[in-house]
């Protein structure tokens, strides 16, 4: 396991809203989450949360160390079956560890109530069924269910006050889908639909961000528009992000650092120029992959060479990246 450590990343907290209620300059020195030597498996035959069932001897996190540093955009990426989506979800405290240590902003996430977690962490799964005919501003309104205590067997709406409809309205804004704050979530398109879902997540006045996969089965405009949406709440609000991506590119792009997992474990961690190498991703991934310098950002993209691939196309085309 290789952690590779970044210099400190200030973030600028001028543009404070309602969203951030906390919001004020960061320094990359404080965590948002600590994590330490964490180790999860599902009980043999559990699938109450939508899991595979694994063999109740198996674990699916093997000894977690790292750090989530407050203000940061933290990519996790890996195979299919390394761990990534059970990681965001203890990371929520939809799961809990069997062992080691997890705590959020200084505090142990197995003392805190599931709705103190709520108000501080936000989490955007990888798909979110909708099965009712809400329209976007009643599901937007949904993510303020933490800051209410809900009368049991209350059923509708009509608990949101003033506040609870400026920061949805704020929200909607945010994420670009205020002109769709009638149209029923049904009737808008997958991109429209996921920042939708985002704007929920942000009504939670959230400090940070947690996303499975944003960026899975949109169109290339939708993917960038979403990547852009969490650059500029990270960079204006403070908002640290974690989020679960496949796609290596976007996330070298768009994220300060990487968290690569591998059979359960970290395998490395670091900024994209140390983590998006061949060596790393061919030991990981089990493919050969060329690697070079994205032509606008210098940042590393990784290209699949499929066929076309060559012993000494490999060479001239990933040997900086060897070299470095």
């Amino acid at each position: 396991m290789e952690i590779a450590a970044s210099p400190p990343r200030r973030v600028s907290a001028s543009g404070a809203s309602r969203l951030t209620p906390n919001a004020s300059p960061l320094t990359a020195n404080e965590s948002a989450y600590q994590v330490e030597r964490l180790r999860f498996r599902y009980r043999k035959g559990s699938d109450a949360h939508g899991e595979p069932e694994h063999d109740g001897d198996g674990w699916v996190l093997k000894g977690l160390t790292f750090e989530v540093r407050a203000g940061e955009i933290v990519g996790v990426i890996g195979p299919n079956g390394s761990g990534k989506t059970s990681l965001l979800k203890l990371l929520a405290r939809i799961l809990r560890p069997h062992e080691g240590a997890l705590t959020l902003f200084g505090r142990a996430v197995a003392g805190l109530q599931q709705a103190e977690v709520a108000r501080t962490v936000a989490l955007v799964p990888q798909e979110s069924p909708i099965l009712f005919p809400f329209t976007i501003t009643e599901m937007v309104l949904m993510g303020r269910f933490p800051h209410h205590r809900i009368v049991r067997g209350l059923s509708g709406f009509g608990w949101e006050g003033p506040e609870d409809i400026r920061l949805a309205e704020e929200a909607m804004q945010e994420t670009d889908v205020a002109h769709l704050a009638d149209r029923l979530i049904s009737d808008v398109s997958g991109g429209e639909r996921q920042r939708a879902v985002i704007a929920r997540a942000l009504t939670q006045q959230p400090r940070v961000l947690l996303l499975d996969e944003p960026t899975a089965f949109l169109d290339l405009h939708h993917q960038l528009d979403i990547c852009r949406i969490l650059r500029r709440l990270n960079e204006e609000r403070g908002l640290t992000v974690v989020l679960v991506s496949h796609d290596l590119n976007l996330a070298s792009q768009y994220c300060d650092r990487l968290l690569l997992l591998n059979e359960g474990e970290v395998y490395r961690m670091g900024p994209p120029s140390d983590v998006i190498r061949p060596d790393v991703l061919e030991a990981v991934y089990r493919c050969q992959v060329l690697v070079d310098h994205h032509p606008l950002s210098g940042l590393p993209r990784v290209t699949l060479p499929g066929r076309l691939m060559t012993s000494d196309v490999r060479r001239e085309a990933s040997g900086v990246r060897r070299e470095a």
